[in-house]
């Protein structure tokens, strides 16, 4: 149990150190990695769609 605890707060930390970002991003960078976003939702709800899609026709 030791083992596991000093493993979480290990993540705990890490995460803590990284929680804010040191990296300054352009208005264009921003900007691109918003449309990734949004064009990778879209592609997850278009694979949702064709799946219930597929699986009512059979």
């Amino acid at each position: 149990m030791r083992a596991i605890n000093q493993f979480l707060s290990k993540i705990r930390e890490i995460n803590k150190r990284y929680a804010k970002p040191t990296v300054e991003m352009s208005r264009a960078v921003k900007l691109s990695l918003t449309i990734l976003r949004i064009y990778l939702f879209l592609l997850v709800v278009l694979m949702i769609y064709k799946f219930i899609t597929v699986i009512k026709v059979v």
